[in-house]
């Protein structure tokens, strides 16, 4: 990966790691299916005008809205709406990257190299190592419908690859195009216009700042870097820079939300920065150990 594209990833590690307190602040007035409808009808409105559709048929369009966005921030924003502390959910997210690497086998033919496995396998050791211990905040509901959102993710992942080499930012923004509506239907259906007009009639400056950050930040910054990255590099390269969202999230969730480290969590950071480098070096590593044998 070029130093510039590396940066590109840096940038979006950050942008999402933030991005978890902040979905906790927008549900502190908006529920979980109105906020994800906001959310992309404000990155694709009135950008959808500005730029043009990119050149692929609308189902693919369909596939990328529905997984990447309707799909794992469903489950995602009901997670934390239940209970999933903010820095617990930017570690489990991260079993996308898991998913992403099984799927890009199963349906794409991609090959597991031995640093793949070595490093996945002590990064989830880290993430496994963490999440046994979150001081008993994190609740089971909160925990499957994150892990149902990390395959969501994976899933998309798998769609952009597939997709191949389009304009990135008209996916991104023509594919937020897609979810508003399912949003807004299940908003009406599991929350109900009382909620729905409550919530926007009360709404704060705290829950409209994190709508503008979900929706420009986190959605057409992040995703528009993020989907070119997977477009020019295989998923098995690029899926593993996700293990390092956690740092930011756990980190942020500490220092804003007042979610506290233990000792544990921190010898579990360290695996998966370790597992990150492996994942990363560990090709090379291994070939120069193998040329000293």
């Amino acid at each position: 990966m070029s130093p510039k594209d590396l940066l590109l990833a840096l940038v979006v590690i950050v942008a999402w790691g933030l991005n978890f307190v902040v979905i906790k602040v927008g549900l502190h007035g908006v529920p979980p299916m109105l906020l994800g409808g906001l959310r992309f009808t404000l990155a694709a409105l009135p950008a959808v005008f500005l730029i043009r559709r990119p050149a692929l048929p609308w189902r693919w369009l369909l596939a990328y809205g529905l997984t990447i966005s309707l799909g794992q921030f469903a489950f995602l924003f009901s997670a934390m709406y239940v209970g999933m502390p903010a820095g617990l959910a930017s570690l489990v997210l991260q079993a996308q990257a898991f998913f992403t690497l099984l799927m890009a086998v199963l349906f794409l033919g991609e090959r597991f190299r031995l640093a793949n496995m070595v490093g996945l396998l002590i990064a989830g050791g880290g993430l496994l190592l963490i999440g046994l211990h979150g001081e008993g905040r994190m609740t089971l509901a909160g925990f499957l419908l994150t892990l149902c959102a990390a395959g969501m993710w994976g899933l998309g992942n798998i769609v952009t690859k597939r997709i191949g080499k389009v304009d990135m930012l008209a996916l991104v923004v023509w594919g937020s195009l897609i979810p508003p509506i399912p949003f807004f239907m299940l908003s009406y259906w599991l929350e109900g216009p009382e909620q729905i007009m409550g919530a926007l009639e009360h709404l704060s400056l705290s829950s409209m700042f994190a709508i503008i950050y979900l929706a420009f930040v986190a959605t057409l910054l992040g995703y528009g870097l993020w989907s070119r990255l997977l477009s020019r590099y295989p998923a098995s390269q690029v899926a593993p820079f996700s293990l390092l969202v956690p740092l930011v999230g756990i980190t942020s969730a500490a220092v804003l939300a007042d979610e506290h480290l233990t000792v544990i969590q921190i010898m579990g950071t360290t695996l998966v920065m370790a597992g990150l480098i492996v994942n990363v070096f560990g090709g090379w590593l291994f070939k120069r150990l193998g040329t000293l044998t």
